[in-house]
């Protein structure tokens, strides 16, 4: 039988490249966007899997920015960059792990960021988000490894994708140069880490996986 993979945010180019990956190697795969499975909604994620069968793995890569000086972002903002970056991603895995337990092995991760550990000023509520990821990720790792589950997450790194293409052409100069070889990330190179930290790498669980060559 072959394998299943979901990707949340399937709209994003990242989305786009892990499902591309993935297909070419025979999994089915499930990328559906903000349309089908909102993970801001509290209940999507639990109606999703319902409809569907468990996935082996499952990428939490939807999310959005809304940056702004804390002191100028309105609650609603807030709301919103947590429950996309966040709380979403944790209801995915809420609603995915019985189902994984059940088969005795899974695998979620976590699309975390750069932000998570070196936050910009203008981005607290991205940065906070995806910080939170990271400890969930940890937690969840624990509590699910007993079962056979896996639990990682992964920095992409700056990806020249439609959520950073708003940004200046200075700004994103400035970004480069904090890469130690000089040049970005790409999805598809992303997409083929994470297969094989899928395929290769099955005793990881726990980890934080940086794929670009910034140095803290």
């Amino acid at each position: 039988m072959a394998e299943r993979l979901l990707v949340t945010g399937g709209g994003g180019e990242l989305a786009r490249a892990v499902a591309e990956r993935f297909r070419a190697a025979g999994w089915l795969v499930d990328a559906p966007g903000r349309p089908a499975l909102d993970v801001a909604d509290p209940a999507a994620a639990e109606a999703w899997l319902a409809g569907h069968e468990t996935p082996d793995l499952l990428l939490c890569a939807a999310g959005s920015t809304h940056d702004r000086l804390l002191a100028r972002m309105g609650e609603s903002d807030w709301d919103l960059t947590m429950a996309d970056n966040l709380t979403g991603a944790a209801r995915c895995a809420r609603a995915a792990l019985p189902g994984m337990a059940r088969r005795g092995a899974g695998h979620v991760v976590f699309v975390s960021s750069w932000s998570a550990m070196h936050p910009p000023a203008g981005q607290a509520a991205y940065a906070a988000a995806k910080a939170g990821l990271l400890g969930l990720m940890r937690s969840l790792a624990k509590e699910a490894g007993p079962a056979g589950i896996r639990v990682n997450a992964v920095l992409p790194g700056f990806l020249e994708t439609p959520m950073t293409r708003g940004l200046s052409q200075e700004r994103v100069e400035a970004v480069r140069a904090a890469h130690v070889l000089g040049r970005f990330n790409e999805p598809a190179r992303v997409a083929e880490f994470l297969y094989f930290l899928e395929t290769e790498l099955p005793h990881s669980s726990g980890q934080v996986f940086q794929l670009d060559s910034r140095i803290g």
